[in-house]
């Protein structure tokens, strides 16, 4: 098995990376630059305990919010709240005013992907000569 991975590694058309190795204590973790994501927009945040970020909105790109650890309230711009803890994801319209506030003990990270133009569809394919998409044990 090979070793986790911490530190950002490049290979030949792909990049890891732990979100925890890509900066200390809060703010913005450069998700996109760090993995050289060309196609969205793609950030982890973490926010202290009793944090509230501002209210903003976008001109284009809806967001998707992933809540990697901690609990989260987002706050909608018609004021309906709705608290994340880990796993949970909400989808936000560009134009939808929105807000983040750490409601849990412990720092919050959750990572925001955001993108505009639409879903391509599932355009997976297997490599020549694979004939299934589960790998051997799933078998």
């Amino acid at each position: 098995m090979a070793d986790e991975v911490h530190e950002p590694v490049e290979g030949e058309g792909f990049a890891v990376a732990n979100v925890d190795a890509l900066a200390d204590g809060p703010g913005f973790r450069k998700v996109r630059r760090a993995l050289g994501v060309t196609a969205f927009g793609v950030n982890a945040i973490e926010i202290p305990p009793g944090y509230e970020t501002g209210r903003h909105f976008h001109d284009e790109q809806e967001e998707l919010y992933f809540v990697h650890r901690g609990r989260v309230e987002m706050t909608f711009g018609d004021d309906t709240t709705y608290v994340l803890g880990p796993g949970g994801v909400a989808r936000v319209d560009a134009a939808t005013v929105r807000k983040v506030k750490n409601v849990g003990d412990e720092p919050a990270v959750y990572l925001v992907a955001g993108g505009k133009d639409g879903y391509v569809g599932r355009d997976g394919r297997l490599p020549e000569g694979e004939t299934s998409r589960f790998g051997p044990s799933a078998q």
